[in-house]
């Protein structure tokens, strides 16, 4: 037995997206947009695929988005810590500027791309990252029937490193693949015939609700912005 498909989904926004402090492992759940954003995306994700299994780090950001979805298809949320965020240790909770002035040189190997010794400070490589995810995601594939799809919800570097490894690639050296936008996703399929390497191929990548960026990142319209969004198509003239 093995899926078919499989879609990688980021979960929705949170505070610390907003503001730009690096999350890691860090338990934060999302915020308001975010709860918007992981139902919207949800609802256009379920127009197209039916998942036969959801599974999702156990971090609460994940857990909620990926449960916005199993409930549209009647499925449960598996939890899989094996899914959670790159840790990075002493950076998590912290502004790009403040790692940069606590840790230069760290700093700006990461910024540069090298995985070093030390960076980030108590915290795992991409490797590391991508091995775990990799194997989680071919574990929890292979329990589906053959033909069936799995949904993995997960994060940023979690899922670019994993997606790096699913493609037969070396997620400590190769950095060809864009992050995801958050409550957006990516679809793999099973290769097709015998022992052909990679035995997953990437179909879309970031693909989101259909919204232009800044919508997506303003989140839902108040009941007066609506109301000003609509009101120049409102008839002129005396009121009746």
């Amino acid at each position: 037995m093995t899926a078919r498909t499989v879609v990688l989904l980021r979960h929705g926004r949170t505070e610390w997206n907003l503001v730009g402090r690096l999350q890691g492992q860090t338990d934060v759940p999302l915020d308001e947009v975010g709860r918007w954003q992981a139902a919207e995306a949800a609802t256009h994700l379920a127009r197209g695929h039916r998942a036969a299994r959801v599974v999702a780090s156990d971090l609460a950001r994940a857990v909620d988005t990926a449960r916005a979805y199993a409930d549209l298809v009647g499925a449960e949320v598996l939890p899989d810590e094996r899914l959670r965020e790159r840790a990075f240790g002493k950076w998590e909770g912290l502004t790009d500027a403040q790692i940069a002035a606590g840790w230069p040189e760290e700093h700006a190997a990461w910024r540069g791309g090298h995985d070093v010794e030390g960076v980030p400070p108590g915290g795992e490589t991409r490797g590391e990252v991508g091995r775990r995810v990799l194997e989680a995601v071919t574990e929890h594939a292979e329990a589906v029937e053959d033909g069936g799809t799995l949904v993995v919800v997960s994060h940023g570097a979690a899922l670019t490193t994993g997606l790096t490894a699913l493609l037969g690639l070396d997620p400590d050296a190769w950095r060809g693949v864009v992050g995801l936008t958050n409550a957006h996703w990516s679809e793999l399929r099973r290769a097709r015939g015998g022992d052909l390497a990679p035995g997953w191929r990437l179909v879309t990548h970031n693909v989101g609700a259909g919204y232009a960026a800044e919508e997506w990142h303003a989140g839902p319209a108040t009941g007066a912005e609506q109301q000003a969004d609509t009101a120049d198509l409102e008839p002129r003239g005396n009121p009746a």
